[in-house]
């Protein structure tokens, strides 16, 4: 019998939260029934197994992502278009470490089609849109672009520049030599 106000929905969401709080990695069954106070088996008519959990915790972070990249990018082009992307983008990651993390989660094709990964290559499209990259170049721009966020975000993350400092000024740089290296793409 299923529990009184417990759904897919809103374990999703707590394992999310979960997710930031203890890292996504630590995110179980088991822990989240903790969580409500029930046995595991309460949350198996809710979800199919621990691999259906993550996916779900993955497709909301997808799509919270996407949302607040989409709310950035709202009437930008060019140069302050790449900024808001890549700012929401990083300020995501630094908010949600666990729902980013989640984000990164290999999905199975017909997931992944039904998610919102589309979204993030579409905006990333139409940043590219604002440099007249040719048709032909783009994927190798938008992989540029995922890359460099994801790589720079990850580092930060992980304590990788704590030894130096100047991280936000190291951020614009690399934003300023994207904006550049976009403006100059080298021809086919």
């Amino acid at each position: 019998m299923a529990r009184v106000g417990m759904t897919a929905e809103r374990l999703t969401v707590a394992a999310a939260e979960m997710a930031d709080e203890v890292g996504y990695e630590n995110v179980t069954v088991s822990a989240l029934a903790r969580r409500f106070g029930v046995k595991d088996a309460s949350l198996y008519s809710h979800i199919r197994n621990a691999a259906d959990l993550r996916v779900r915790v993955a497709v909301l972070a997808l799509a919270e992502l996407a949302d607040r990249a989409a709310d950035a990018l709202a009437g930008r082009s060019g140069k302050a278009a790449l900024v808001a992307f890549a700012d929401a983008y990083r300020t995501y990651a630094k908010e949600h470490p666990g729902r980013y993390a989640a984000g990164q989660l290999r999905l199975d094709p017909e997931t992944a089609a039904a998610s919102a990964a589309r979204r993030h290559s579409d905006m990333t499209k139409a940043i590219l849109r604002g440099y007249d990259l040719p048709e032909s170049e783009q994927v190798h721009a938008v992989r540029l672009l995922h890359s460099t966020f994801h790589g720079y975000v990850t580092l930060e993350r992980s304590g990788g520049f704590d030894h130096s400092g100047q991280v936000e000024e190291s951020w614009h740089r690399v934003l300023d030599v994207l904006d550049h290296t976009l403006r100059n793409w080298p021809g086919e």
